[in-house]
């Protein structure tokens, strides 16, 4: 999958769709991570966020670079606090302007 359509996704459809990918299933990766099955299940449908330190391990499970899930998984964070203001657009390109005078 080319970054671009990666970044296109949530957290939960992108680890989905490379662990589909692999051929992996569901409780193969919540063994890895010595957690419930159904919480990966949630947690790939979007109704639970991944942890940060889970977000690692899903990166050497999966075997994708962690800078490129921490990517997405970040930007649903931020997306979360945002969605539902009017000005969330303005926010950011702020926040831009902030992130890149440091």
């Amino acid at each position: 999958m080319t970054s671009q359509r990666m970044y296109d996704r949530t957290f939960g459809e992108t680890i989905r769709h490379i662990r589909e990918n692999k051929g992996m299933l569901l409780r193969q990766v919540a063994a890895a991570l010595e957690i419930d099955t159904a919480l990966i299940s949630k947690i790939e449908r979007g109704e639970r966020t991944a942890q940060k330190e889970q977000v690692s391990k899903i990166t050497t499970i999966l075997e994708v670079p962690e800078e490129e899930l921490m990517i997405i998984w970040l930007s649903d964070k931020i997306l979360t606090i945002v969605e539902e203001e009017p000005m969330a657009y303005k926010v950011l390109k702020q926040t831009e302007k902030r992130i890149t005078k440091n």
